[in-house]
């Protein structure tokens, strides 16, 4: 079959209107997607910058979310704290009252008494540390160290580390509170009841004193949290400058290749008439 041959007007508006079509639908799809880099064919640099700050904004999200829940693990720790405080305070009024009565000639039956109330506040001291956990992680029992990581490479984290405060732990890290049952005796309060109270007012110091270093790391976390959550916007808004369309102009666009493909269609149609003309002188 022979090739049908067209004239250079015809072949002309032919080629016109096909460039017309494939901008228009360049043009469409930037508007169907909102960008205007889809793939690495519509620009290679941009697509894969692009795609190189998305992928670390995504890194450092996922990072984001571990610092949010080591949060919520230092939370959940300094209520435990505020607890817990409470609990050796009243354990130190128990101790108090013990030691005035002994010394007011009190029977030693009435100082046991207390000592058994004493001795149930050490128990809750023990209940409430092991129950201060969130998510499998508590850093009141057993001395663990949570590791919080910053980046994507983990060449930056904070360790906070843990400590044990179960009441007859007397390590560094732990209460070092005895219990008083059939030890508190009204016939040497000095090696007993005031012994207690000394243990007392160390482990007040010592909670008071990891409160305040937890409460540290966690201001260091939030601080941390917010930082990373800026970084991840600027990521992302770096990412979407270099491949967003601009919806205004992409509209625009698709007006004027709109009115230039209605043009081409007339020209297109101007051109053949010349051929009409010439196949009616034949009829």
């Amino acid at each position: 079959m022979a090739d049908v041959t067209l004239t250079a007007a015809l072949r002309s508006n032919l080629l016109s209107l096909q460039g017309t079509q494939r901008l228009l639908d360049q043009t469409q799809l930037r508007l169907a997607t909102g960008l205007k880099v889809n793939s690495a064919l519509d620009n290679p640099a941009e697509y894969f910058a692009a795609q190189s700050l998305n992928n670390r904004a995504s890194d450092l999200a996922r990072l984001l979310d571990n610092m949010g829940q080591a949060i919520q693990v230092l939370k959940a720790t300094d209520k435990a704290i505020e607890s817990l405080t409470s609990l050796v305070q009243q354990a130190q009024a128990l101790a108090q009252q013990a030691k005035d009565d002994a010394s007011s000639g009190a029977p030693q039956s009435s100082i046991d008494v207390l000592a058994t109330s004493y001795d149930g506040i050490m128990t809750q001291i023990d209940n409430l540390v092991g129950d201060s956990g969130y998510r499998g992680t508590n850093l009141l029992k057993g001395s663990v160290t949570m590791t919080v990581t910053f980046n994507e490479t983990g060449s930056s984290f904070l360790d906070v580390p843990g400590v044990d405060f179960v009441h007859g732990d007397s390590s560094p890290t732990g209460l070092g509170i005895d219990t008083a049952t059939g030890v508190w005796d009204v016939n040497n309060i000095s090696t007993t009841i005031d012994v207690s109270l000394t243990q007392l007012s160390t482990a007040l110091t010592t909670v008071r004193n990891q409160a305040e270093a937890f409460g540290t790391n966690l201001n260091i976390l939030q601080t941390r949290e917010d930082f990373t959550q800026n970084i991840i916007n600027t990521l992302r808004e770096g990412a979407d400058k270099l491949t967003v369309a601009d919806k205004n102009e992409e509209g625009a666009k698709l007006l004027s290749l709109q009115t230039t493909q209605q043009l081409g269609i007339t020209s297109l149609s101007l051109a053949s008439q010349a051929n009409q003309a010439i196949l009616r002188l034949f009829q």
